[in-house]
């Protein structure tokens, strides 16, 4: 019934209790799951998931908040190519912009951050895979780079702006070119009014809904730790907005993650 479209399942507070967090998801009726990969170094465990188990699908990518070290290593083309290709893959992400914590530099010094963004959407556009966009406090050169790589033009592989927190006038842009929105637990925050009128702009053939969990568990788990058994609340909250059922919602955010990830 519902899909969470995107989680961290691998991360270890969630991988320590995957076959509770599995049965919480049966109960919830939460039947698929897609499990995003951050790092290279983690990319394994994240495509395991989706071997195991034939409601998870997997995604290969770099998260914008990484910066290569010698713990991480910087994403090629080449290396995204070989991992978007494997079996149970269905996108390239996390990926985008992230200017969030300069921590005292600017955004001139993001230069590494724009150059690996433009890496996975070259990565994207060869496999025809759609991508899973982060962005944060960076929306004007996320859509400025989208649109000088040709996204939402022919050849553009498309995807989702995750966890959406921006404007209106970002998600037209987004839409624009041919994007996905995905909304998270945030939408149901008591100071989150602003992100619901925007929710509420976004068309219902373009919608999403995910968890990002373990993180931003929504009302009433806010501050507790998120699993994909609470997108229904993410759910329940898009249609109150939207004047429709939940069993509607559910359903159309559903037949969008097949249309995005398996057209």
């Amino acid at each position: 019934m519902f899909t969470d479209s995107h989680c961290h399942l691998n991360f270890p507070e969630l991988m320590a209790q995957l076959p509770d967090i599995r049965a919480a998801m049966q109960t919830a009726q939460v039947t698929r799951a897609l499990c995003i990969s951050t790092t290279l170094e983690d990319f394994p465990q994240v495509h395991q998931l989706a071997l195991d188990f034939d409601n998870f699908w997997a995604t290969a990518g770099v998260h914008p908040d990484y910066e290569a070290s010698a713990q991480m290593r910087e994403p090629t083309l080449d290396e995204l190519l070989t991992l978007g290709s494997l079996d149970r893959v269905v996108g390239i992400g996390e990926t985008g912009l992230d200017y969030y914590r300069l921590e005292g530099r600017s955004v001139a010094d993001m230069a590494w951050q724009r150059e690996r963004f433009r890496t996975h959407i070259r990565a994207a556009q060869t496999l025809q895979k759609p991508m899973i966009i982060h962005t944060r406090s960076a929306s004007d050169d996320t859509i400025a780079i989208l649109k000088e790589m040709g996204e939402g033009g022919a050849g553009g592989a498309g995807g989702v702006f995750h966890c959406f927190t921006e404007t209106q006038a970002v998600a037209r842009a987004a839409l624009d070119l041919g994007f996905y929105i995905s909304f998270s637990g945030i939408l149901t925050f008591k100071n989150a009014q602003d992100l619901r009128d925007v929710a509420g702009f976004v068309p219902m053939d373009r919608l999403l809904i995910e968890t990002d969990s373990p993180y931003l568990a929504p009302a009433p788990y806010r501050g507790k730790t998120n699993t994909p058994a609470y997108v229904p609340f993410v759910a329940k909250q898009l249609a109150q907005i939207k004047g429709c059922s939940v069993e509607t919602m559910a359903e159309a955010t559903s037949r969008n993650f097949d249309d995005l990830f398996f057209s």
